[in-house]
């Protein structure tokens, strides 16, 4: 194999900086470390009102055995008329990503 040398300068704005792929994961990652979403957080997120998450992710049982806090989840499902949803941002955008195709062909 051939290589060729060369010297290039590229102009970097000076508003912008050069990152590895590994250090913007890790920044994205941080990004969420220690949110937590409201179901108001939530609906933005999926751009899908609370009804329709309800019906076709929190509380079909297969999901719910997993997200329910209660169950070892990270979701905090409201006991009585009043408390709000809870939701871990970093293991909930996990869950989304993760099962994208399952919540979203049963709808």
């Amino acid at each position: 194999m051939q290589q060729l040398s060369v010297n290039l300068t590229i102009p970097i704005p000076e508003d912008s900086i050069i990152i590895s792929k590994v250090e913007l994961n890790e920044l994205r990652k941080q990004k969420l470390s220690g949110v937590y979403w409201s179901m108001k957080d939530l609906e933005n997120r999926i751009n899908k009102k609370h009804e329709w998450i309800k019906e076709h992710i929190l509380y079909p049982e297969k999901h719910r055995k997993v997200l329910d806090v209660e169950k070892g989840g990270f979701v905090y499902y409201p006991k009585s008329k009043g408390q709000t949803w809870s939701f871990h941002a970093s293991k909930m955008a996990k869950f989304l990503d993760k099962n994208f195709q399952a919540i979203f062909s049963e709808s």
